[in-house]
């Protein structure tokens, strides 16, 4: 409740604002003394820093921008000015980058960290995307970080893989296999595929049906063979997996092997060439090559 005449109260001696709640009257005390200082200073402080600093936006006569201020700060021309300095820094760094072998750089400490640096820097904001947080792929992109490579793990390998990519389209240098759709393009039955899983999980010293299994290298010599070589090693030089480690893009559980037989899986990666420059690429090829599968 409210009352509406104020009294002093009896044990403070302070008057009271006629304010009441439950039997307990609230005394009009002042605010303290340091507060009020502190709150005056903060509102003096804020017409000093309106006046210096960019502070008010969009006035008229000022082509719908904030006032400039006094002092005339400008974080976006701070940040322009760090970005030149950083860029003529790199661009030294850069250009012996460049004049350097891959393995020079490896030899060479002070170009190796900056190098990595770089390379680490490109890879979160490209690559790690598809590949993950340290190369450590996931399903339908490969693991960076172990030695099992399509195609070549070494400095120059991976250097051209990054500027090429996978399948890209109007590149002749780019890295390309095919494998053929043998279920979608009707090349096997089901039944032949069925077989021919049981097949290629013999080679990693799964379980199998031996008597599908049996069926099915005979399918394997004819129709994969070619590629993949008769004792299922692979073949790097066009981009075809080994069969007989656990190391598997897209899957090794049976229904996974039956997919990528069935409707293949001829996946693409980009080309980096053109969308970052040749130091960067450098960099990123000493990088992917550090995480631990490189040769």
């Amino acid at each position: 409740m409210s009352d509406q005449h104020t009294e002093i109260d009896a044990h403070s001696g302070v008057e009271t604002t006629g304010h009441t709640w439950d039997g307990i009257q609230e005394l009009n005390n002042p605010l303290p003394r340091w507060w009020l200082i502190v709150w005056y200073i903060s509102i003096a402080w804020a017409f000093i820093y309106i006046v210096l600093m960019p502070a008010i936006p969009a006035l008229p006569g000022f082509g719908g921008t904030n006032t400039p201020g006094l002092l005339g700060q400008s974080d976006r021309t701070s940040v322009s000015e760090q970005v030149a300095t950083m860029k003529a820094e790199r661009g030294v760094a850069s250009q012996r980058l460049m004049a350097a072998s891959l393995t020079e750089i490896q030899n060479d400490l002070n170009l190796q960290q900056f190098a990595m640096a770089m390379g680490e820097s490109a890879f979160g904001d490209n690559c790690a995307t598809c590949h993950g947080s340290g190369g450590r792929g996931a399903k339908g992109y490969p693991m960076l970080a172990d030695d099992v490579w399509l195609w070549s793990g070494t400095l120059e390998g991976i250097e051209q893989t990054i500027r090429h990519g996978i399948r890209h389209e109007g590149d002749d240098a780019t890295r390309f296999s095919a494998m053929p759709a043998f279920g979608r393009d009707k090349l096997l039955t089901s039944s032949e595929i069925d077989d021919l899983v049981q097949h290629v999980l013999s080679f990693s010293g799964r379980d199998t049906d031996a008597s599908a299994a049996a069926e099915g290298s005979t399918i394997f010599a004819l129709q994969c063979a070619t590629c993949h070589g008769a004792n299922a090693k692979g073949d790097r030089n066009i981009g075809a997996p080994d069969l007989t480690d656990a190391e598997w893009i897209f899957g090794g559980e049976p229904a996974d092997i039956a997919a990528t037989i069935a409707n293949a899986r001829n996946a693409h990666m980009p080309a980096w060439q053109g969308r970052l420059d040749d130091p960067t690429i450098k960099a990123l090829a000493l990088y992917v090559h550090s995480l631990g599968g490189g040769e």
